[in-house]
């Protein structure tokens, strides 16, 4: 693991200023995202002066992306996340996002349908004493190891071609689900699940958005 040697917690610290002026304003957001060396969730160094770009993604393995670190706090600030909610994250990827959740004092329940990435995913946030619970699949209809458990939020970091109904059944009543939406062009909603009934289900909608597509089953 690359040491957070001073260059790294100097971009860090412009990254921080950048998204503030940028309007994200929660505060124990731009904390974590201060404090949390986004270089260690990357293999590569030779891509290190980018890392910290607010408006660069970057791949992964597996053709997946990590979002930029602008698109990270944007989804992240939608969920109006408090300490101890529990949260489903769709879309593990390299784990930053998973960690920044972690920071903010997040119960995290996290899946990953690309095998590979879900084995390394694991190990590394394990190795940085991260709680995240990790889990292989797709969560079209949540995590079946965990049936019958609802989330405070959901936060999908992949864009799905409508709000699939399963998601919203595991969502608390009074809960927040925070989604890309589209086939081709998405659009990122704030779902408001303010009752069982779908009637009941207020959507936000936030601008444009571009994530990897939702698919169903595990990717060995």
């Amino acid at each position: 693991m690359t040491p957070d040697i001073p260059k790294y917690q100097a971009w860090r610290r412009r990254m921080v200023e950048q998204l503030r002026e940028r309007g994200i304003n929660d505060m124990a957001l731009l904390k974590a995202m201060g404090k949390l060396p986004r270089h260690w969730f990357f293999s590569d160094t030779l891509l290190d002066n980018f890392l910290y770009d607010i408006d660069r993604a970057i791949e992964i393995d597996c053709e997946q992306t990590i979002s930029k670190p602008y698109t990270v706090a944007w989804q992240t600030q939608l969920l109006s996340l408090r300490p101890m909610m529990t949260v489903l994250e769709v879309g593990t990827g390299s784990g930053y996002q998973t960690a920044i959740l972690c920071e903010m004092g997040a119960r995290v329940y996290t899946v990953e349908r690309q095998h590979a990435l879900y084995r390394k995913t694991k190990e590394l946030l394990a190795s940085l004493k991260y709680s995240a619970k990790c889990f292989l699949g797709d969560s079209f209809n949540g995590v079946p190891e965990m049936a019958g458990f609802t989330y405070d939020r959901i936060l999908v970091t992949c864009g799905a071609p409508e709000i699939p109904n399963g998601l919203m059944q595991v969502l608390k009543v009074g809960g927040i689900m925070v989604i890309p939406v589209g086939v081709g062009e998405q659009r990122m909603l704030r779902v408001y699940k303010d009752g069982d009934d779908p009637s009941q289900w207020r959507v936000e909608d936030h601008g444009d958005a571009k994530f990897v597509p939702m698919l169903q089953g595990k990717n060995f």
